[in-house]
């Protein structure tokens, strides 16, 4: 009789035991999986993709009918899902900008803003020559670099918004210098070429 109660009482332990650990299991699946559903509405997946079909919950019914044990490791399962999941949103989420650091992202921006008037008046000058045409595009191109670096600051903000509770860097060293070395540039070949001819 004794060995009895102490089985009975060793197979009592081992299932508070499983229940405990499923519990704890549960509870880090679901925080694994809150902001992963997160994410994903946040990429455009519809809420509906997102709640399990009748049949995945059936499946799901039938793995709970073992026990805490088979309950277990099917938690255990779910976590190796959310894992695969977090190293495929993680390896997406490089591929785009609003990813990459500030300063390389904010460059995509501030870079060919800042191009484009330099380019022009080079442009201007092969094709014109050194006469007054280049003295326009020369004149009007000096203000450019602000105008350039306001444009880049509002792109910044539009194109990569801060998630709530973040502070957006707009880089305006950067952003002030990606603008005015182009332009600098430009306006010293032009004026040599002025000179020169």
């Amino acid at each position: 009789m004794d060995g009895v109660r102490r089985a009975a009482a060793t197979a009592a332990a081992e299932q508070a035991r499983a229940v405990q650990a499923a519990r704890e299991e549960l509870a880090e699946v679901h925080a694994r999986l809150a902001p992963q559903q997160a994410g994903l509405r946040e990429l455009g997946v519809p809420a509906i993709s997102l709640t399990p079909t009748p049949p995945e919950l059936t499946e799901a019914a039938r793995s709970m009918v073992g026990g805490p044990a088979a309950v277990l490791g099917a938690l255990r399962v779910a976590r190796g899902w959310a894992d695969a999941a977090d190293a495929m949103l993680a390896a997406r989420g490089r591929l785009r900008p609003a990813a990459w650091p500030p300063r390389v992202r904010n460059l995509l921006v501030y870079g060919p803003l800042a191009l484009l008037v330099p380019v022009v008046q080079l442009v201007v000058l092969v094709v014109a020559g050194t006469g007054a045409a280049t003295l326009v595009a020369l004149v009007v191109g000096l203000p450019m670099p602000a105008v350039a670096f306001g444009a880049g600051w509002a792109a910044v903000g539009r194109l990569f918004p801060p998630r709530p509770g973040e502070r957006l860097d707009r880089t305006p060293r950067l952003g002030a210098l990606a603008c005015l070395v182009p332009a600098v540039a430009a306006a010293s070949a032009v004026m040599l070429a002025m000179l020169a001819g």
